[in-house]
C-alpha cells in the first residue's frame, strides 16, 4: 500500500508537468512565491536521494544540485531544463525503488542525522507520501498559474 501511494504521488507530480516547455516549468506563477514546477521536481530529486540513499542505505553520495549541501539550491532553477530535472529525479526514484525492493522488511532502519535518530523504511515511505502530497497541492496551483490548466 505504501509503495502504491508513493508511486501514485510520483506519477501525479509528473502528470502536473506534462506538456510544458522549459520556460513554463521555470515560471514562478504564484507571486510573491518564487516556487516553480521545475523547482519542485528538482527538490523531490533531493528528497528521494536524502531519505533513501543517504539515510536508509547509508550511501556516501552528495547532493544532486549543490556541492555545498544547500537544499535551497534545488529551488534556484536559473536556466535549468525540464530534461535535466526529470532525468535526475527519475534516477533517484529508481534508486529509491531498488532500496525499498531489496529491504527485507519495512522495519529496516537508517540513521537520520538531522533528526538525530534511526528511522524505519516504513516511516520514510510514509514521510515521502506526505511530502509528495503537499507538493502536489503546490503543483496544482503552479500549473494553473502557468497555463490555466486544472486537474492535470
Amino acid at each position: 500500500m505504501l509503495r502504491d501511494y508513493l508511486d501514485h504521488h510520483r506519477a501525479t507530480l509528473a502528470m502536473k508537468c506534462e506538456g510544458l516547455t522549459d520556460e513554463q516549468m521555470r515560471r514562478q506563477s504564484m507571486p510573491p512565491s518564487t516556487l516553480s514546477l521545475l523547482a519542485l521536481v528538482r527538490h523531490m530529486a533531493e528528497v528521494e536521494r536524502a531519505w533513501f540513499r543517504r539515510t536508509l542505505a547509508g550511501e556516501d553520495v552528495g547532493w544532486v544540485w549543490s556541492d555545498e549541501r544547500d537544499y535551497q539550491e534545488a529551488f534556484r532553477v536559473g536556466e535549468a531544463t525540464r530534461a535535466e530535472a526529470f532525468d535526475a529525479w527519475q534516477a533517484e526514484v529508481q534508486h529509491s525503488r531498488r532500496i525499498e525492493r531489496d529491504a527485507p522488511s519495512l522495519e529496516v532502519t537508517g540513521y537520520n542525522p538531522k533528526w538525530e535518530s534511526d528511522v524505519s523504511l516504513r516511516m520514510v515511505m510514509l514521510h515521502l507520501v506526505h511530502e509528495y502530497a503537499r507538493h502536489n497541492g503546490h503543483a496544482d496551483l503552479l500549473r494553473e498559474g502557468v497555463d490555466g490548466v486544472t486537474g492535470a
